[in-house]
């Protein structure tokens, strides 16, 4: 009997790491680009040319220059709302218009990250683009 629970349990617990390794979401946006930190990290392993250099540090420091300002705009955004929700009654059409400006400003985050992993992206060739994905292939936990 003990035998069996105990084959049962071991089942079990193998059920459950199959499940959950096969649970593990794919990223397809970041299996696919490369951030420029990664690139600037691996630059000579990949034969990074002086201008693919320059164009990456050009992107990178409008991309920051940029996010700054979306962060100090959505930081405003924040304190706006928590203004209006400390409120005894909250004004419902001031809450949303605020929360569209957050959620503009997110968008915009996230559109000009894209945009800097694409642009990134596609300054590198084709060789330079597999021997990065072998990097962080190595890099990734099993």
């Amino acid at each position: 009997m003990r035998l069996k629970a105990c084959f049962v349990s071991v089942v079990i617990l193998i059920g459950i790491q199959s499940a959950a390794r096969a649970q593990q979401p794919q990223d397809p946006l970041g299996d696919n680009l490369f951030p420029p930190e990664l690139v600037m990290q691996h630059q000579e392993e990949i034969g990074l040319t002086d201008e693919q250099k320059n164009f990456l540090k050009t992107e990178s420091r409008k991309a920051a220059l940029r996010f700054t300002e979306l962060q100090w705009q959505l930081a405003d955004a924040g304190e706006k709302m928590a203004a209006l929700v400390k409120q005894p009654r909250v004004d419902e059409q001031q809450a949303i218009a605020v929360l569209d400006q957050i959620l503009d400003v997110e968008r915009e985050i996230k559109r000009l990250q894209i945009s800097l992993v694409i642009r990134t992206k596609n300054t590198l060739t084709p060789e330079q683009q597999a021997r990065l994905q072998e990097i962080k292939n190595k890099a990734r936990p099993k």
